[in-house]
């Protein structure tokens, strides 16, 4: 429980590091990177979604 709710703000401060924290090194973390360079919040709500899976 307490790891979910650091992996949520982490989402929200850190994207691609919460992305990396949960599903490793793999083609979610190049999503959302690329995400990240196209614009910031795209990039959260894929982290979120993710993580709360």
């Amino acid at each position: 429980m307490n790891n979910k709710f650091v992996l949520i703000i982490l989402s929200i401060l850190l994207a691609p590091l919460a992305v990396y924290l949960k599903k490793g090194a793999g083609k979610d973390l190049v999503i959302n990177i690329l995400l990240c360079f196209l614009f910031y919040f795209p990039a959260v709500i894929h982290a979120l979604w993710l993580v709360t899976q």
